[in-house]
């Protein structure tokens, strides 16, 4: 059994870039569960599916086989064989990734791969209900999170880093709203696990962060 670092949070929380950091730190697998979602909502838009349109997804979730590998150490997120890395973080994809991850289809086809990870590995995952569900036994829960005007500074941030234009207002409304469905889906909502360690990043350095969940690990 591998030793588990969960770290759950909402949308631009900075779960991603911390969870790697930590995974470096100590010499773990990162699995970051949300790409794992957001090939899923690859596959959804290349098929031209809406994301109101459950009944498809459910059926086409079936027939999109998504999978991790490792190049350099760092995690590629496959979709029927073919690398979708570099498209994960466009903007449409995330947002079909938030309406498709309510899906239960959708969750169960990625469960089994998460847990048979975590199982054979020392891992640190990240996501929405890590803590809660899909990992309930990890050793170490994080619910990472920032107020919502910081998570649109950064996200405004880095689309403007990559010369995509952006409103920062758009931003912050599209945060809240992601925030709301994924605390109010049905299925494993966000909410912070009773024994995770609540921490918000809002006036925090990333070091600082990364030092704050080290001190929780007790192995």
């Amino acid at each position: 059994m591998g030793y588990n670092i969960a770290i759950d949070g909402p949308a631009g929380a900075g779960k991603s870039t911390i969870a790697k950091l930590v995974a470096k730190e100590l010499g773990y697998i990162y699995v970051d569960t949300g790409a794992m979602y957001r090939g899923m909502a690859i596959y959804f838009l290349k098929n031209n599916i809406a994301p109101e349109d459950t009944e498809k997804i459910a059926a086409a979730s079936k027939e999109a086989d998504v999978s991790i590998g490792y190049e350099d150490g760092v995690q590629q997120i496959y979709l029927n064989g073919e690398n979708v890395t570099p498209l994960l973080r466009e903007e449409k994809v995330g947002n079909m990734a938030s309406r498709c991850s309510s899906v239960p289809e959708v969750r169960a086809r990625l469960l089994s791969l998460q847990r048979n990870l975590a199982e054979e590995k020392d891992v640190v995952m990240d996501g929405r209900d890590i803590g809660t569900n899909i990992l309930p036994n990890a050793d170490t829960k994080i619910y990472l999170t920032a107020s919502v005007d910081t998570r649109a500074k950064r996200r405004f941030d880095e689309l403007q880093e990559k010369g995509e234009s952006c409103v920062m207002e758009e931003i912050a409304k599209d945060i809240e709203e992601r925030d709301y469905r994924d605390m109010h889906r049905k299925t494993a909502p966000l909410r912070q696990a009773e024994d995770a360690v609540y921490i918000d990043s809002s006036d925090m350095t990333i070091e600082e962060v990364v030092q704050a969940i080290l001190k929780r690990c007790k192995r």
